[in-house]
C-alpha cells in the first residue's frame, strides 16, 4: 500500500497601506497570518506596498503585481490572499494575471468560520454567509467558479458545492436556509424569554477571537467547552448556570469571538448568536493582556458592541494572559488584570465580578421569622447576603446584603417587606 499525505497548500499574503489603514496596518497583516495558519495553510511570502488609494483594477501597482507573480512560480503557491476586500471585478483580473486562486481576508475568515461550524445552526448560518458572499462574485467568472470547484482555502463549506455556478441555484437555497434560521431563531427567542423572565442574573461574555474567553467560561462553570489557542475556537453560543458567592446562582453565556473587519455578511448571519450577550445583566470584556495590539482589538469589540446596540451595558473589563504578557499596561480602568489558568486568576476574577454586582444590585435588609426559615435558601440563591442574625428573643432572622431591584420588587410582593 502506497501511503499518501495531503499537501499543505501553500499561500502568498498582500496587503495594501494607504492613510487610512496605517495606524492597524501592520497588525492587520500579522493577523492575516495567523488567520492563513488557522486555516490549515503555509504562508511562503508576504508583500506589502503603500499607495496613496488602492488601484481600482488590481489594488496593487502593475509592477508589484508581476513581483507576486514571479515569485508564486518560485514559491510553488496554490494561492494568494489579499488582506482588503476585492471587489468581483478584481478578483476576476487578479486571477486571470496570476494564474492562481486568489481570495481576500474576508473570504478566507468565511473558510475558517465553515472549519470551525459544528452545530447545525452554526453551519447554516456560515453556508448563509458564504452564498450571499460569493453571489456577487460568479456573475461572468468562469475562472473564479472553476477555481472554487479545485477546493482548498476559501472553498469549504458552501464552496465545495456546485450550486455555486448557477445563481438561481443559489437563490432557492438561500431561501431555504434563511427559513430553517427563522425556526431557529424563534426557538433561540423563546428560550431567552424565559431567561429573562426567570429571577437568575445573567453574565455575558465578549470579546477579540483568541482572548481566552472559553477558558475564562470552562474555569468559571466548570465546564469542558472546547477551548484552543487559535482563531474562532468557537462559534455557537453556550449557556451554563453557576454559583457566583455560596448558593447566589448566575448564567454565563460564552459565543463567537469579534475581529478586525469582521465580514458583514458573517455578522448579519451571526446576528441572533452574537445578540445572545444582548440580553445580560453584566458583560465581561475579556482582552488578551499578552497581545502588544490589544488596544486595536479593544476598540474593534467597542466598535461591533455599539453596532448591534450593546454599548449601554455594564460591563467589567479582564484582562487575560497575564502570564505571558511583558511589561503590561492596562488601557482600560478600572479593570481586573489575570490569569485564568491559575487558581487565584480565577479566585480574582470571581471577587471582582461579585464587586461589581454588588454595584448594579441595591441594598436590603428584612426580618424573616423562623416560622418562614425554610425561604433563606430561596434569598440565598437571588441575593448576595452579607449577614444572617439569629435573634431568638423575637424568633427572627435579621437579612442583609445587596439585591437587583427587581427582585427586591418580588420580595416586596411577596409580603416579605
Amino acid at each position: 500500500m502506497i501511503k499518501t499525505e495531503k499537501m499543505q497548500e501553500k499561500v502568498v499574503l498582500v496587503g495594501v497601506e494607504t492613510f487610512d489603514n496605517n495606524q492597524t496596518f501592520e497588525a492587520s497583516m500579522t493577523e492575516l497570518a495567523s488567520l492563513a495558519e488557522t486555516a490549515g495553510a503555509l504562508v511562503t511570502t508576504v508583500f506589502t506596498q503603500k499607495k496613496e488609494r488602492l488601484d481600482g483594477k488590481y489594488l496593487v501597482g502593475i509592477g508589484k503585481l508581476q513581483e507576486i507573480k514571479d515569485n508564486l512560480e518560485a514559491d510553488e503557491a496554490d494561492t494568494v490572499i489579499f488582506n482588503e476586500k476585492l471587489t468581483p471585478r478584481q478578483n476576476i483580473n487578479l486571477e486571470g494575471f496570476l494564474g492562481v486562486k486568489v481570495i481576500d481576508r474576508m473570504q478566507l475568515i468565511l473558510d475558517i468560520f465553515a472549519l470551525r461550524a459544528r452545530s447545525h445552526v452554526g453551519m447554516l448560518q456560515v453556508e448563509l454567509a458564504q452564498l450571499k458572499y460569493l453571489l456577487p462574485r460568479l456573475s461572468g467568472s468562469k475562472g473564479l467558479a472553476l477555481s472554487r470547484q479545485a477546493g482548498g482555502i476559501g472553498s469549504r463549506g458552501a464552496g465545495e458545492s456546485r450550486l455555486e455556478t448557477d445563481r438561481r441555484h443559489i437563490r432557492h437555497r438561500l431561501e431555504i436556509i434563511e427559513a430553517q434560521l427563522k425556526k431557529a431563531e424563534k426557538v433561540q427567542e423563546n428560550s431567552r424569554q424565559k431567561r429573562n423572565q426567570s429571577s437568575v442574573f445573567k453574565l455575558g461574555l465578549i470579546g477579540y477571537t483568541n482572548a481566552g474567553k472559553s477558558s475564562v467560561f470552562n474555569a468559571l462553570t466548570q465546564k469542558i467547552q472546547y477551548e484552543q489557542d487559535e482563531l474562532f475556537a468557537t462559534l455557537d453560543a453556550t449557556t451554563k448556570d453557576f454559583s457566583l458567592q455560596d448558593e447566589f446562582t448566575v448564567t454565563l453565556t460564552d459565543t463567537v469571538g469579534f475581529i478586525q473587519d469582521l465580514p458583514t455578511e458573517l455578522v448579519q448571519a451571526f446576528k441572533s448568536t452574537l445578540e445572545e450577550s444582548k440580553n445580560v445583566d453584566l458583560l465581561l470584556h475579556v482582552i488578551d493582556a499578552s497581545d502588544p495590539n490589544h488596544k486595536i482589538h479593544e476598540d474593534v469589540v467597542a466598535s461591533i458592541m455599539k453596532d448591534l446596540g450593546m454599548s449601554e451595558l455594564p460591563i467589567l473589563t479582564v484582562y487575560n494572559k497575564l502570564d505571558l504578557a511583558d511589561n503590561f499596561a492596562p488601557t482600560i480602568l478600572p479593570s481586573v488584570q489575570i490569569s485564568i489558568k491559575s487558581e487565584a486568576g480565577v479566585q480574582q476574577l470571581r471577587q471582582a465580578m461579585i464587586a461589581k454586582v454588588r454595584e448594579l444590585f441595591v441594598p436590603f435588609g428584612l426580618d424573616l421569622p423562623y416560622a418562614a426559615a425554610y425561604r433563606l435558601p430561596m434569598l440565598r440563591k437571588m441575593a448576595l447576603i452579607e449577614t444572617v442574625v439569629a435573634e431568638d428573643e423575637t424568633e427572627t432572622y435579621h437579612v442583609s446584603g445587596t439585591i437587583s431591584e427587581r427582585e427586591k420588587w418580588r420580595l416586596e410582593e411577596d409580603g416579605l417587606y
